[in-house]
């Protein structure tokens, strides 16, 4: 049996690149579960960018740890590809699989004929398989990470929205807070509070909790909290929405708000910052 003279790795894919990269492009096209969001010219770049530095990488000598500097760039280009993609509703499978078809047009020009028993065109498929299974990990990973910053930055953006400090009158502030009241909530909660009370110039504060299902102790804390930052700020608390469950609850658990006022709805809470305020109101009944 004959031995042939092993090809270095890069000379082998260097010698096929242009129908590697024409066939990968086709079979990713062809790929009827591909992500539609993906568009066609963008696999192509994609496609030949990546061709382009997985070429340039192997040719420096290290196909065996993608963290070295000779594969900087790379990682950067599947970074930035995560990135693109997790933005377009690509999944994990789908980005890794970018990477994994690639091997069915390398392992086709690189497998050795039946019988022939090349033995180094057979170690570099083995090598190539596993250069490519950790660059594919690497970018599902990469993925991953670029999702769930993602995911936070909107949920972020959801608690902001759902907490808007309204201006109701010269000098007053209103917050309805609806839904639970956690320690993220109560962060930004305070942060947006005291930030207007800063640009208004407000002296009083509402806190209305109609839309808040339960006030347990962790939620009373979290209000306290509120209370403090925006006193320390000059300005004073009224606390809104408080039905007969949650004086009860209040009671039972010991809470001490009585340097707090407090309302059973905003109406009266309104009332209540405007008499502050020294504003008075008169109701004028029209005869019919």
């Amino acid at each position: 049996m004959t031995r042939e003279t092993a090809v270095p790795l890069h000379e082998m894919i260097s010698g096929a690149k242009e129908e590697i990269l024409t066939e990968w492009i086709k079979n990713q096209l062809s790929d009827k579960s591909r992500s539609k969001g993906v568009p066609e010219a963008s696999l192509r770049n994609s496609s030949s960018e990546f061709i382009r530095l997985f070429e340039e990488a192997i040719t420096k000598g290290n196909v065996d740890d993608i963290e070295k500097p000779e594969w900087e760039e790379m990682r950067h280009m599947l970074a930035e590809l995560s990135a693109t993609r997790a933005s377009q509703g690509s999944t994990p499978s789908d980005t890794a699989k970018f990477i994994f078809s690639l091997k069915e047009p390398l392992f086709a020009r690189l497998t050795p004929e039946k019988g022939q028993g090349n033995t180094e065109a057979s170690a570099a498929v083995w090598q190539l398989s596993l250069l490519l299974d950790k660059l594919g990990l690497y970018t599902a990973e990469t993925f991953q990470r670029t999702r769930e910053a993602i995911i936070r930055r909107q949920q972020k953006e959801m608690l902001e929205m759902s907490t808007p400090v309204i201006k109701v009158w010269d000098g007053v502030v209103a917050v309805p807070l609806i839904g639970t009241l956690d320690s993220a909530r109560t962060q930004i909660v305070m942060e947006t509070l005291l930030q207007k009370i800063v640009d208004t110039g407000s002296r009083i504060a509402i806190l209305d909790i109609t839309g808040v299902p339960t006030v347990d102790t962790q939620t009373a804390q979290h209000l306290m909290k509120t209370v403090s930052a925006t006193r320390l700020m000059g300005a004073e608390c009224i606390i809104s929405g408080i039905r007969p469950q949650i004086a009860q609850t209040i009671v039972h658990l010991g809470i001490d708000i009585n340097d707090i006022v407090t309302k059973a709805t905003m109406a009266d809470a309104i009332k209540e910052a405007l008499a502050r305020g020294g504003w008075s109101f008169e109701r004028h009944l029209e005869s019919v």
